[in-house]
């Protein structure tokens, strides 16, 4: 045997003896980082740091002992798993915590309330005959159309104004800064807002001030439905109107200069310029904040929660869920809603996914 193959198999050997050594440390480090952790003996200072120091070198090791293993192999076939040892961890991570819980929640969805018996769909029955949970989806396709059309309005209004303005820094600020805010937080301000005093009190909301100080009479907006849902919504809209400003303003900067003057030259006004030449050149950028926002108003929980606890009419598909859920202990309604749910949000995401997978950058 030659000095060359002697010294290849000695190399191999080495490669083989590190990364079992490597796997074997990382066994070791995950596990003991974990048993650590759940014995929960220690200080919180002390358990904060063990789990920073523990997770981040766990991660590290885990994919520099999946990498080790791929080396073991010849290149092409390294080439071929490298990309999946990369990505698999992630994958993993996405299915135990989103598709196994889906796959639990679509199984419970034909339980009954406590999940040991089988009642097949009677929950689905139910979530389209009882009348409150009627009055959910009504109120959800309300939030649905209005908070997401308005947000998107108001977003690209603010975007146009802004964008031919001399404070258009400012004013994108003051637009944007809601973002910062939670949507409890918002609720709560708005709460305040929306608040009555009744009997000649002096008015500390500031819409029964704006009232009262026209002759008018001060009104509880929050406990008169239908309309006491526009009043949420509203705040829904202020909150995503931002996001939708620094989006579309964004749009806006990449239509071309010279297209606009050419339109200019051939006599169109500025509102046939917007509609045939602007809104045409962001239309993929319009979608994209529509289908977030949609994505955002499906799911929307916290603002009827802080304000109204769903009471007066203003319960939607998200806070039926909770209630479900948590406060009647009802699994197989609160799981068939959650499936409802699923099933309003996967053609919103498949058609993102089919947009981005069309676009030249994702090809």
């Amino acid at each position: 045997m030659s000095s060359t193959a002697k010294s290849s198999q000695a190399g191999e050997k080495t490669s083989f003896l590190k990364t079992i050594l490597v796997v074997a440390c990382t066994v070791v480090v995950s596990c003991g980082g974990f048993l650590i952790l759940k014995n929960d003996d220690l200080p919180q200072i002390a358990t904060t740091l063990i789990a920073i120091i523990w997770g981040v070198s766990s991660v590290a090791l885990i994919f520099y002992s999946l990498n080790l293993l791929a080396q073991l192999f010849n290149t092409k076939i390294y080439n071929k798993i490298v990309p999946y040892i990369f990505v698999g961890p992630a994958v993993i991570i996405l299915a135990w915590y989103l598709l196994i819980p889906t796959l639990r929640s679509l199984v419970f969805s034909f339980m009954n309330n406590d999940s040991t018996k089988f009642v097949g769909l009677k929950n689905y029955i139910t979530l389209f005959t009882d009348p409150q949970m009627l009055t959910s989806i009504r109120n959800t396709l309300i939030w649905l159309v209005f908070g997401t059309a308005f947000s998107v309005l108001f977003g690209l209004i603010a975007a146009i104004l802004a964008d031919r303005s001399y404070i258009e820094k400012v004013g994108k600020t003051f637009i944007f800064l809601p973002m910062s805010i939670s949507l409890v937080g918002a609720g709560v301000i708005f709460k305040f807002m929306y608040s009555a005093k009744f009997g000649g009190a002096e008015q500390t909301g500031l819409l029964n001030a704006i009232v009262v100080a026209f002759g008018g009479e001060p009104k509880n907006w929050l406990t008169k439905a239908p309309g006491n849902n526009f009043f949420l919504i509203a705040i829904f809209i202020w909150l995503q109107t931002g996001f939708a400003l620094v989006v579309l303003s964004a749009a806006l900067k990449a239509v071309p200069e010279d297209m606009i003057e050419a339109a200019r030259i051939d006599g169109a006004g500025e509102f046939r310029i917007l509609i045939q030449v602007i809104i045409p050149n962001i239309r993929s950028s319009i979608v994209s904040v529509s289908t977030t926002i949609l994505l955002a108003a499906l799911k929307c929980f916290d603002i009827v929660y802080s304000m109204t606890n769903g009471m007066y009419g203003t319960e939607v598909l998200a806070s039926q869920q909770y209630k479900q859920m948590f406060t009647y202990r009802n699994f197989g309604l609160g799981s068939a809603i959650a499936i409802l749910i699923l099933i309003g949000v996967s053609p919103v995401v498949y058609y993102n996914l089919k947009e981005f997978s069309n676009r030249e950058a994702f090809k």
